[in-house]
């Protein structure tokens, strides 16, 4: 005989079971949902608060390449831990892009292996090519621009900005505004890049843009490659990588990156007595965004498909606004009234509408700058 108390325990079981999105108690509202590694959205496993459990469950987000000074991640990092108690870890924050995807090929589906990737698009093309990401849609996924996301939902743009030029104009003067103004004697060995461009998606952009600068276009990038070239021949560039800790120390004074990492150098390095300057080119204004996705042998899926719920929420969006970074449903945003219009306001003022190079020319574009980057900087073969 079954007591009211064993009946009451038994349901109160199945609806636990319920909560964490598995099937149990005979045929339960649970039937047909998919396992976290095959879901393709929140709804596809019984909604958010089934995501959420399951997330909670696993404990742990794996990632690569996010420095906390990167377009907010700091913000998010916190918020996402504090919100779902989950421990987000990251490996070699100052990686690249062509890190991220070399660890999701050749880890395969080892524990060691990045649940979840941040890659400039073209990178994200690369990777979903490679058959290396899982679909998923985010609640917000119809919001967010035809031209910013992958048709499968392999991948989807999260945020942008424009290339800058950062400069410590307590060491240099004046300061560069343009990409012409690089070239000037002044500036010798004090030109950096973030990274470099064949493994970097931020120094890809920025010889983009010096290509834009010297008559060139989305279908010619050759143009930025004989610029820096030229840089190297004047004794300006500087192989030197920049990040945070290059600029405070003055080890690369001038420094070509986003104008929301610039920005944040402004602001976090004030104090310390640096007065770094931010120009965006008007000679080669040059705008991207940069994609997430997740990796299809996720050691944590749920974990990850919740990571990037979080970061397409208006609370993830209005974080990376106020580091600066453009939200990718910036505009959807504006329109439905999440947008933090305070920090809107203190976006920098760019003249024109952005424009964005089409799948075929970022493809060219990637291969011409691959092979012919080493015999820029260095006069040696690609």
């Amino acid at each position: 005989m079954t007591t009211p108390c064993a009946r009451a325990a038994a349901v109160l079981g199945c609806f636990a079971l319920v909560a964490l999105g598995l099937s149990a108690c005979g045929d339960t509202p649970t039937a047909g949902l998919a396992k976290p590694p095959a879901a393709t959205s929140a709804e596809s496993m019984g909604g958010m608060r089934a995501l959420i459990a399951a997330a909670k469950q696993e404990g742990t987000l794996r990632a690569m390449a996010l420095p906390r000074d990167w377009a907010g991640y700091g913000g998010l990092i916190n918020g996402f831990e504090k919100k779902y108690g989950i421990k987000v870890t990251v490996e070699n924050p100052l990686g690249h892009s062509e890190d991220e995807i070399d660890a999701l090929r050749k880890r395969g589906n080892r524990p060691t292996a990045p649940d979840v990737i941040d890659v400039g698009d073209t990178f994200a093309r690369k990777a979903a090519a490679q058959n290396l990401l899982a679909p998923y849609k985010v609640a917000s996924y119809d919001s967010i621009p035809g031209s910013q996301k992958d048709s499968k939902a392999r991948w989807s743009n999260n945020y942008g900005g424009y290339i800058s030029i950062g400069c410590d104009a307590n060491r240099v003067e004046p300061c560069p505004q343009t990409f012409a103004d690089l070239l000037k004697p002044g500036y010798k060995g004090k030109v950096a890049l973030e990274g470099d461009p064949p493994r970097s998606a931020t120094a890809f952009a920025s010889v983009y843009a010096a290509a834009l600068a010297n008559n060139g276009s989305f279908d010619d990038v050759q143009p930025g490659l004989d610029f820096f070239a030229e840089l190297r021949n004047r004794g300006n560039f500087t192989p030197l990588n920049s990040n945070s800790a290059t600029v405070a120390s003055g080890l690369t004074p001038i420094s070509i990156n986003w104008d929301y990492v610039n920005l944040h150098y402004a602001d976090a390095l004030r104090d310390k007595g640096v007065n770094w300057q931010v120009a965006i080119p008007f000679d080669g204004s040059f705008a991207q965004y940069f994609a997430l996705a997740i990796n299809k042998n996720a050691p944590h899926p749920a974990a990850a498909r919740l990571w990037h719920e979080y970061l397409f929420s208006p609370e993830g969006q209005n974080l990376r606004l106020r580091a600066y970074a453009r939200p990718v449903l910036m505009d959807a945003m504006r329109q439905d009234g999440t947008l933090d219009k305070a920090a809107a306001e203190r976006l920098p003022t760019v003249e024109g509408t952005p424009q964005f190079p089409t799948d075929a020319q970022l493809e060219k574009a990637k291969e011409t700058v691959t092979k012919g980057w080493a015999k820029a900087v260095s006069g040696r073969p690609g």
